[in-house]
This record gives C-alpha cells, sequence and structure tokens, in this order.
C-alpha cells in the first residue's frame, strides 16, 4: 500500500483545568506518492496539529496514519519537515547545516560532499556554502532548510507555513524552487499556508479545513502547480479560473472566520 494514508484521524487536547479541545475529528485521505497537496483554513483548524501526527511528533487520539503500508509511530527521515522558521544552527555554515544528516547516518564524506553540493547548486547557494546561517537573509534561510531536508532523502517533505516570514518577492521566487523541487525529485508533497493564492499554485489538491473541530469541508483538484513549473507564477494567477477558484475560497474561509468570531462573542 503506496503513499501515505491517514485514517479516521482525531485528536483531543485535555487541559490542566480538567476541559478539553477537540483540534480534529475523524479526518481522512490518501496522498498519493508524487503528489503536491495545499491544506488551507482559518486559524485553529488544526492543520498543524494534523501535519504534526503525519510527522509522528504528536500520538492522534484516535486513528491512525500509515507509510507505504506501515503504521507512523515516531518520526523518521521517510518524513522530512520544514518549519516556518528554518529551524537551522546558526552557528553552523550552510554546508554543514545541509551535511548534518546524511553525517548522522555515517555516509562517508566523498558521498555526503556530492549531494551537499548538488542540492546547494540546486537552491542557488553554492556560493554561500561556507557562510555561517545568521548571515543570510530570510529566504536564503529557507532555502538552506528545503537543502537540508532534502539531503536525508524523505519520501514525504512536510512543510508547515515554510514561507509565511518572507517578503512578497522572495515568497514568489521561493514557491518557483518549491514546484521545481518537487517536479524534479518526485518527493510527495504535503504544504500547509494561509495564504489562499499560495495554496492554489502549490497544490495539485487542494484541501480546505474546517473551524474546530477540524475537518476536511472541501477539495479542490487544480492544474496550476503543473502549469506553474519552471513558469512565471504572475503568468498562471492571471487564469480566470485561478481568480473565480481564489475567490470562492476567500468567500468560504471569510464566512468560516465570521463564525469563529460570533462563538467568541457568544462566549464573552
Amino acid at each position: 500500500m503506496d503513499g501515505l494514508h491517514i485514517e479516521h484521524i482525531s485528536m483531543r487536547f485535555d487541559l490542566p483545568n480538567g476541559e478539553s479541545v477537540l483540534a480534529l475529528r475523524d479526518v481522512s485521505m490518501e496522498i498519493k506518492t508524487g503528489e503536491i497537496v495545499s491544506v488551507l483554513g482559518p486559524s485553529g483548524c488544526g492543520k498543524t496539529t494534523l501535519l504534526n501526527i503525519v510527522a509522528g511528533f504528536l500520538a492522534p487520539t484516535e486513528g491512525q496514519v500509515r507509510m507505504n503500508g506501515h503504521k507512523v509511530s515516531g518520526p523518521d527521515a521517510e518524513r522530512g519537515m520544514v518549519f516556518q522558521r528554518g529551524a537551522l544552527f546558526e552557528w553552523m555554515s550552510v554546508r554543514k547545516n545541509v551535511d548534518f544528516g546524511p553525517r548522522m547516518k555515517g555516509m562517508p564524506k566523498k558521498e555526503r560532499d556530492e549531494i551537499v553540493d548538488h542540492l546547494l547548486e540546486t537552491v542557488g547557494l553554492q556560493d554561500f556554502k561556507e557562510k555561517s546561517v545568521y548571515e543570510l537573509s530570510g529566504g536564503m534561510q529557507q532555502r538552506v532548510a528545503l537543502a537540508r531536508c532534502l539531503a536525508n532523502d524523505p519520501d514525504v517533505i512536510l512543510m508547515d507555513e515554510p514561507l509565511g516570514a518572507l517578503d512578497a518577492l522572495t515568497r514568489e521566487k521561493m514557491q518557483g524552487l518549491v514546484l521545481k523541487l518537487w517536479k524534479e525529485t518526485g518527493k510527495t508533497v504535503i504544504l500547509i499556508t494561509h495564504s489562499v493564492e499560495e495554496a492554489l499554485l502549490l497544490g495539485e489538491r487542494l484541501i480546505v479545513m474546517a473551524p474546530r473541530p477540524g475537518r476536511i469541508y472541501r477539495e479542490y483538484d487544480l492544474p496550476f502547480a503543473d502549469r506553474g513549473v519552471g513558469a512565471d507564477l504572475r503568468e498562471v494567477k492571471k487564469d480566470p479560473a485561478f481568480g473565480e477558484t481564489r475567490d470562492e475560497i476567500l468567500s468560504m474561509i471569510w464566512e468560516m472566520e465570521e463564525e469563529i468570531m460570533g462563538r467568541a462573542e457568544d462566549v464573552a
């Protein structure tokens, strides 16, 4: 059973005061090998919680995640994570950051060097390989994070708002890089984002989640990720279908946010 199977996942968090919060309820989906999927929804809908369960950082209250036929029971190199902020070793050089995973696996230096040089060339950082991470811009640091993730050769790349802290121009460039790496590597990618445009651009399939308890509200099959590989993303966004789908989802999310605000006012 290839691919990633999320099966009836529910997640409850017990609070110190004896109450509990149901963050996710009966979430199920199948993600094919090599697919790029974006997950979108209002704040507090459980997007990051779901990603952390897939990563193995959290054990669900109910249900399970299966990867290529086996149950996910904890973090594993088959699933790589790219965080909103790179979570890099800032005092280390770019090369040593990317080299870290293969080095921990005991890979021979010659092989490690070949992998690192190739990845740094791919993400456009070959000329910065001896720089310390703290000397780099935010966009460059996220490129290092992508290269470090790929150096471990995971089957699945999990991305939690990886471009959210970047300025608009850098973000657009990074979106193009994500599509390039997805197509060149054939990796499965799951991307969490708050940006509707980004979700449309970077998802062959886009999953909209409803407010707490988080659950799948709607799914879209989209052509824009394939069209965006190696293309001008601004031209892709000019497609009338892109604008229509964006407006539809924005209205959907806006209604959800108003529902959340209404709940909060009722409690107050």
